[in-house]
């Protein structure tokens, strides 16, 4: 059975880590959480257009530091691409 995504906040064992249907997702584009899905369902749009700072398991500061993620100015609906990585 082929895994899909992670999900951003998951377990790699949790039954839910997968997507869900009925569920919006965004794509992380690079550092720390490359390639990982944050659930955005529910979000009003204006969060979901400025992006999130995000937890990270690792990054230049070691575990527990934060790693912004926001859309590409030129595509606001698409992959969040990493602003910056902070303590």
């Amino acid at each position: 059975m082929s895994q899909g995504p992670r999900v951003y906040g998951s377990e790699h064992d949790d039954p839910a880590a997968s997507l869900q249907p009925g569920h919006h997702y965004r794509e992380q584009t690079g550092g720390p959480l490359d390639g990982e899905l944050i659930e955005v369902t529910g979000w009003p749009d204006e969060e979901i257009t400025t992006g999130a700072y995000l937890i990270t398991p690792h990054n230049t500061y070691g575990p527990g530091g934060r790693a912004s993620y926001a859309p590409a100015f030129s595509r606001p609906g698409g992959r969040w691409v990493r602003e910056s990585v902070a303590p």
